[in-house]
């Protein structure tokens, strides 16, 4: 797990790398580095930023809603807790 001054590395399959801070979601670290994520709620209910999780492992800050398989997480509502690589559908 994340402590309050850590910095995680999220690297998006075909989009390069960028930063998570630990007092922002997976979503609103993609949007702070320009990365286009389609979603409609914020709040796991609608599933429209659904994610395939490639490597890594993430917590989840409001349990999703949505219908996800094993391998998607929802970056609406979740952190990273180490490096992760994903890949945006």
């Amino acid at each position: 797990m994340m402590n309050e001054t850590e910095t995680l590395r999220i690297t998006i399959e075909g989009d390069g790398t960028i930063e998570q801070k630990s007092d922002s979601s997976m979503l609103e670290s993609l949007e702070a580095h320009g990365i286009e994520v389609h979603y409609h709620c914020r709040e796991g209910f609608c599933g429209a930023c659904r994610t395939k999780l490639l490597s890594g492992k993430v917590t989840y800050l409001t349990d999703p809603l949505a219908f996800i398989d094993d391998d998607e997480i929802l970056p609406c509502c979740c952190k990273a807790d180490q490096d992760v690589c994903i890949k945006l559908l």
